[in-house]
């Protein structure tokens, strides 16, 4: 089996301590480098410092010679850092794992652009029990599509930036999608006041954020007399890790492309 080469960006953070982890146990897999910001108090040190083991790979600065050194990126960043990573890897000829959250419509046309290059996989959870729930969701919503107003709740830690989460978001989507509605048009992000009675059409979306919680999702298919909810509830980040590295693998030997966990997992 070949190895694939990978490049953990945000290696300090939360997330890039269990990407470490992940890769370093991962047969399929080499940690070939590990970088973050140049301010980063953990720059010069070993990689598995952070999780108590040794790698012998140095957390570096230079996002450049990083991303050079490994076949495949992969990245838990902020946006405006995963497209400078982006840019890199495909002037470099690199694969792409992002896992980042919270891209505007524009930028998730600058990915798509860059994977006719080189190939990404863009998913908004690499958790392969969300991805269950993902096709969970379309069943449901199929036979559930009438007489069921839907709610999507999501309960993430105090340290996260953007909400909804993009899971709640592709929860939504993937929703909408099989009843035959554009979410745009039909989502509501949290109600106050008088808001008159709910409105059948609608999708309505509760963010709840505090503590360390690492990431609760639900979905809610209200009827008259009964209740459905498919939920999925995250005890620790390790799944989204285990799901990166199973994407770093899917990406090995393709030229381009834009793909997702669906794709991944052979869901499609």
């Amino acid at each position: 089996m070949r190895q694939v080469r990978v490049a953990i960006a945000g290696a300090s953070g939360r997330m890039g301590r269990m990407l470490i982890e992940a890769a370093i146990n991962d047969d399929g897999i080499v940690l070939a480098s590990a970088f973050d910001r140049p301010d980063d108090r953990f720059i010069g040190r070993d990689a598995g410092e952070l999780i108590g083991a040794a790698t012998g790979v140095v957390i570096g600065d230079d996002a450049r010679a990083a991303i050079e050194a490994a076949d495949c990126v992969i990245d838990f960043t902020r946006p405006e850092g995963s497209l400078t990573h982006l840019a890199l890897a495909r002037e470099l000829g690199k694969s792409v794992v992002i896992g980042t959250t919270g891209f505007s419509a524009e930028q998730k046309a600058e990915i798509a652009a860059v994977a006719a290059a080189v190939p990404v996989v863009f998913a908004p959870n690499m958790a392969v029990g969300v991805n269950a729930v993902f096709r969970l969701l379309e069943v449901a919503a199929r036979i559930l599509n009438e007489g069921y107003d839907v709610e999507v709740i999501e309960a993430h830690h105090r340290f996260k930036v953007d909400a909804p989460s993009g899971t709640a978001l592709r929860m939504g989507e993937v929703v909408a999608r099989e009843l035959g509605r554009d979410l745009d048009a039909c989502a509501i992000y949290g109600r106050e006041g008088v808001t008159g009675e709910r409105k059948a059409e609608t999708i309505g979306f509760s963010t709840i954020r505090g503590g360390d919680v690492v990431g609760d999702h639900t979905v809610l298919f209200a009827g008259l007399g009964e209740r459905i909810e498919i939920t999925h509830k995250s005890g620790s980040r390790m799944p989204y890790a285990l799901g990166a590295m199973r994407a770093a693998r899917f990406l090995s030997g393709r030229d381009s492309g834009l793909f997702d966990m669906q794709d991944v997992l052979g869901l499609r």
